[in-house]
């Protein structure tokens, strides 16, 4: 059985929930979040509690029991405070700059100039020409974002050049001796 099923959300006063069908939609002002939960998951919402259960006696009830709670909380955070990824470049004359809000331009040592249009829903900012800081509600969409923008440059175990997360440690191996 899954133990993370068991612990129930407590879900904000701010926050609206409302289910429809196997959906749940979750609503703080302008923020909206909805997501389509297994059949195998019953959701019972008391005293702005919500808590899951299996409606069948399997392992595979209650393992997507634990997967929708996991989903829902995500909702509930991302609605309520949001997520952000920050990714730094390391590399001499890689820089990163935003243009019109929705287009970021990369310089990461390949012969032309790299543009990534970032989807509706997430925010892209850039403190420095080293720096991205990439915030949303969605957090499948944040880690999406910024996984796709760190493959156009994945560090190499060498020199340590290539776009990281902030908190990642590359580990750089020894050159080859004569």
């Amino acid at each position: 059985m899954s133990r993370i099923a068991k612990k129930s959300v407590i879900v904000p006063i701010d926050v609206n929930i409302s289910f429809s069908g196997q959906s749940i939609i979750v609503k703080k002002e302008n923020n909206v979040l909805s997501c389509i939960v297994n059949k195998d998951v019953l959701i019972t919402y008391v005293n702005n509690h919500l808590i899951f259960k299996s409606k069948e006696n399997s392992s595979k009830g209650w393992s997507r029991a634990g997967t929708s709670r996991s989903l829902v909380n995500s909702m509930i955070i991302g609605v309520t405070t949001g997520f952000s990824k920050k990714l730094k470049l390391f590399g001499v004359g890689y820089r990163v700059t935003i243009v019109n809000a929705n287009v970021v331009h990369m310089s990461l040592g390949y012969s032309h100039v790299i543009k990534y249009y970032v989807p509706k829903g997430i925010i892209v900012e850039c403190p420095s020409q080293v720096e991205i800081i990439i915030k949303g509600i969605n957090k499948q969409l944040v880690g999406q974002v910024a996984a796709n923008i760190r493959s156009y440059r994945v560090p190499e175990p060498y020199k340590g050049k290539g776009i990281r997360y902030n908190d990642e440690v590359v580990r750089i191996k020894e050159a080859k001796k004569k």
